[in-house]
């Protein structure tokens, strides 16, 4: 280890009352490698608020990384009251990893060309222009993971900017898996209805039954344009339920049962 010239990190942590930082990387690991000239990290730690009750500010914690000059350095920091933890993202930037997980309202934005797969989560609704900076920020994206059980508060407004025509479009040309799975039934709606959504033909997605029964109006939503064609494959629980009325719905689309939709590594 002490010879070792370039180390790239990559670590999900649970901190016991403090969150990794840039004393913590100098301290552990920097100072026992004298021969380290490059050094990059993904590192998400967490914290149960049952472990802590007061958190560094985020400019603290910039602060820590003024030793770190290879890299541009992002922080960022997420209180989830529902679930009651706290996570710390630090990353070096430009971004080199293919997966970015649990993406929130707080992500800063860039260019992250490495990336083919994205996973959202938020305990506060996502709105349009979050998608809109999710599909800017990630132009390669293959495979995405939505998971928000929280309405859009905007939801009417956009209805009404929409027919307007001044929204910008959501394009994600890369795409072939989407998990809609754990998500409130606005997202599928979003995904699947909403005009200003550019979705590629022959995408699989996953969906909850009810949601999916929901946002087409029980299979007989038949508005254009949309994005129900473009589906080569649907996955969702359980099978069973699929009648007549479904097939014709998605009629050049193959359905299958949720446990066969396996995200690529």
């Amino acid at each position: 280890m002490l010879n070792l010239e370039a180390l790239h990190l990559n670590i999900i942590v649970e901190s016991n009352g403090r969150f990794i930082d840039g004393d913590t990387l100098m301290k552990d690991i920097v100072l026992y490698m004298p021969r380290l000239y490059k050094f990059t990290f993904n590192i998400c730690s967490t914290i149960n608020h049952c472990d802590q009750t007061n958190f560094a500010l985020n400019q603290h914690i910039e602060k820590t990384f003024e030793y770190f000059h290879n890299n541009e350095i992002i922080t960022c920091i997420d209180h989830f009251q529902e679930k009651g933890y706290s996570q710390r993202h630090i990353y070096s930037y430009p971004y080199k990893w293919k997966v970015y997980n649990n993406i929130t309202n707080n992500f800063r934005g860039g260019l992250f060309t490495s990336v083919t797969e994205v996973s959202l989560y938020d305990e506060r609704s996502f709105a349009d222009e979050f998608f809109l900076r999710i599909a800017q920020s990630f132009p390669f994206m293959k495979e995405l993971t939505v998971k928000n059980l929280k309405a859009q508060n905007n939801k009417q407004l956009v209805k009404s900017n929409n027919d307007n025509q001044t929204l910008s479009i959501i394009e994600y040309p890369n795409l072939t898996r989407l998990d809609l799975t754990n998500t409130h039934h606005d997202y599928v709606e979003l995904f699947l209805f909403d005009r200003k959504m550019a979705l590629p033909n022959h995408l699989h997605l996953r969906v909850d039954y009810q949601s999916l029964e929901k946002v087409t109006c029980n299979f007989t939503r038949y508005t254009r344009p949309n994005n129900c064609a473009k589906l080569a494959a649907l996955y969702f629980h359980p099978v069973g339920q699929i009648d007549e009325h479904i097939k014709k719905y998605f009629s050049h689309t193959c359905i299958r049962c949720t446990a066969e939709f396996v995200l690529c590594k």
